[in-house]
């Protein structure tokens, strides 16, 4: 399987493969009792109840990939920005939504971009950020460019932005990333006044006035 998952990532057919097996792999991780890998489909959800529950209507996503957050909730918020370091996704981003004058596709460094979307934003936004690149590729790097991006979201003047971050219950201590409770512990540490939770699978950050 994972032969083929290679060969199909070389073709134009990939990113179709992927989108249509999120109903399989929804229905096979219920089978499985809802392991700690959770589908994509249930990810999505989570963003978007979020983002109904605070009412935002922004989205800005780290790690655009094959669009598939985009696709899923673009019809769920008024103003969606995607940030892809990779320059050959995020120019195949582009193409496919480029008829969407509410979707922005940037491409660069995340901890940069996140700064230069800040500057843009006047009201709370959902922040989806991507916490896989630590694994991706088996390749062993540190959290800093997550707590850069969290550090630039806090400071900003706009105080009630919500946070979900993606791939961080998946670290649990595997090839030095931290245990998921480490990472609260030291969140909550660095950032008093926010809430920290883990729901859904994924480690969610808002406000301590927000329910």
């Amino acid at each position: 399987m994972r032969a083929l998952r290679k060969l199909l990532k070389k073709t134009s057919f990939y990113p179709t493969y992927k989108a249509l097996g999120h109903y399989p792999d929804y229905w096979y991780w219920l089978l499985r009792g809802k392991p700690t890998r959770i589908p994509h489909i249930v990810k999505q959800k989570t963003v978007e109840q979020f983002g109904k529950r605070y009412g935002l209507k922004t989205l800005i996503e780290t790690g655009t990939y094959y669009g598939e957050m985009v696709s899923g909730l673009k019809n769920d918020f008024t103003r969606i920005i995607s940030i892809e370091f990779d320059p050959p996704l995020a120019a195949a981003a582009k193409r496919k939504f480029g008829k969407a004058r509410h979707i922005e596709i940037l491409q660069g460094s995340s901890e940069l971009m996140v700064q230069q979307t800040l500057a843009s934003l006047t009201e709370p936004a959902m922040f989806w950020l991507d916490a896989g690149y630590f694994l991706w590729a088996g390749e062993h790097k540190t959290t800093d460019r997550l707590t850069t991006e969290l550090d630039s979201i806090f400071r900003h003047s706009v105080p009630n932005h919500v946070v979900l971050i993606d791939d961080v219950v998946s670290w649990s201590g595997r090839d030095g990333t931290p245990e998921v409770t480490d990472l609260e512990r030291d969140l909550n540490l660095r950032y008093p006044e926010r809430k920290i939770t883990v729901e859904s699978g994924l480690m969610c950050i808002r406000h301590a006035e927000y329910l």
